[in-house]
């Protein structure tokens, strides 16, 4: 049931595989690009797969991977590497001559997305003829966007011997919406939702005499969640002893529009980036690299939704664990990592808010950042953001080396912004941090959508930056 979609679907009625020809339409790079941030979608259902295929295609760029567990030396760090932990990745391309005076270039971005997160006893006591399994909220979803829609669940089992699988089924729940026959008020007095009641999936169809059994919960009629989880992981149920699975929008993305100039996809918050620095680190890779150049490196942290603190969130230890083990095999002491710390720079990469056509008094009357004209610089007077005067200037520096367009996040003052990895960041390494992103609407719904031009400005402007 696993979907093996490689790129979005295009609506029909189109005319061609560009759209109607038009000035207004996307450029056939940036329409690549958006096409191959859909299938990196596809391939990333969870934090967990995003990892994975970021690794693939970084594996297959020529990088190598190296274990935490091991030692490194300055050889293991030198050129093109990466470490996985959990739903995180770190990956880096350093040039020959590297040593303790090198200083980073860092990109960061995060591999969650608002979620409905599989209980640890799934089964749930539905009856009325119907299975369901037991779910949780993670993270700040908009809640009403997982109704009347298929989803998919998808991330990681762990054996009882400590493998870790990955598993990914095709659409196989659904949150039906109660009918408005049922519930007269509900356009007028808008929907409320009882995340406890009224968001756990249905399965499928229980066998003659399921239900509820003594202690409330649903036979199923002989359904299993954990069974069906396992088949798609090639493995026995009986061998799970743990597992992080969350739902997923099982839609593939779409290209739309007047010229197909909009993306329409799930985890758009923020494989948008994990896909640019991906994408931006293997052309910097691929490209000439000069001794004394900084060190180019991205990071993709977990949890993130959720306040990244984590052992693999921007909050724990992985980025200064892995930076403080490369200063080290390079030669450096405390004293120079610091020095070399001094020196750097991180872009926080993550998805921020376009002007809301049909809400624009909820946005600063003058900032008003649009759908497909760049990046925007993310910017909080309250340090929600980590963008500061200096890290503007570089991160527009990289820009124009990019030819890439610019704009500029702020808050309408009554309505108090979220925050991202790059606060976090900076707080924990003391690296000057500047927070960025491209534009979305329906931030956090189960389906968000951009500008298919956005994301390739995006990829431009970081492998600008990592170059340095």
């Amino acid at each position: 049931m696993t979907s093996t979609a490689e790129h979005p679907a295009r609506p029909s009625g189109s005319t061609r595989p560009g759209g109607p020809a038009g000035p207004s339409g996307p450029s056939s790079q940036a329409r690549d690009v958006a096409l191959d941030l859909g299938a990196f979608v596809t391939a990333s259902p969870s934090s967990y797969h995003a990892v994975a295929e970021a690794a693939r295609r970084l594996e297959a760029g020529g990088f190598r991977g190296l274990l935490e567990t091991e030692d490194w030396t300055a050889e293991d760090v030198a050129g093109e590497r990466y470490v996985i932990r959990d739903g995180s990745i770190i990956a880096w391309s350093a040039p020959e001559g590297s040593d303790s005076r090198s200083a980073w270039r860092i990109v960061g971005s995060h591999t969650d997305s608002p979620a409905l997160k599989l209980k640890p006893t799934p089964r749930y006591g539905g009856g009325e003829g119907v299975a369901q399994v037991g779910v949780e909220v993670y993270g700040g979803p908009l809640l009403n966007s997982w109704l009347d829609r298929e989803l998919r669940l998808a991330g990681r089992l762990t054996l009882w011997d400590g493998t870790t699988v990955l598993t990914a089924t095709g659409p196989l729940l659904r949150i039906p919406q109660l009918a408005v026959h049922l519930d007269r008020a509900v356009n007028k007095e808008g929907l409320v939702l009882d995340p406890q009641r009224h968001l756990q999936p249905v399965l499928g169809l229980e066998a003659p005499g399921g239900g509820s059994d003594q202690n409330g919960q649903g036979s199923q009629g002989g359904l299993d969640v954990m069974a069906i989880l396992a088949a798609e992981a090639g493995v026995d149920a009986e061998d799970v002893a743990g597992f992080d699975i969350v739902t997923v929008d099982a839609q593939a993305p779409a290209l739309f529009g007047a010229h197909e100039e909009f993306l329409a996809s799930a985890r758009l918050d923020n494989l948008t980036s994990v896909h640019a620095e991906v994408e931006a680190l293997l052309s910097v890779a691929d490209g000439p690299r000069e001794e004394g150049d900084p060190i180019a490196l991205l990071v993709a942290n977990d949890h993130e939704e959720v306040g990244s603190a984590s052992r693999s969130g921007a909050a724990g230890p992985f980025l200064e664990d892995v930076l403080v083990r490369m200063h080290a095999a390079l030669g450096g002491d405390d004293a120079s990592r610091r020095r070399a710390f001094a020196s750097s720079l991180v872009v926080s990469a993550d998805a921020g808010h376009a002007v809301h056509p049909n809400y624009p008094e909820r946005h600063d009357p003058v900032t008003r950042p649009r759908l497909g004209e760049g990046p925007m610089l993310k910017i909080n007077a309250q340090q929600r953001y980590a963008t500061d005067a200096v890290g503007i200037a570089a991160f527009v520096a990289a820009c124009d080396d990019a030819g890439v367009p610019h704009q500029h996040f702020v808050s309408n003052n009554a309505m108090p912004c979220g925050s991202t990895i790059g606060p976090i960041t900076a707080t924990r390494l003391g690296i000057t941090t500047v927070d960025v992103g491209i534009t979305l609407l329906s931030m956090h719904s189960a389906r968000e959508m951009c500008a298919v031009e956005d994301p390739l400005l995006l990829q431009k402007a970081c492998a600008a930056f990592l170059r340095g």
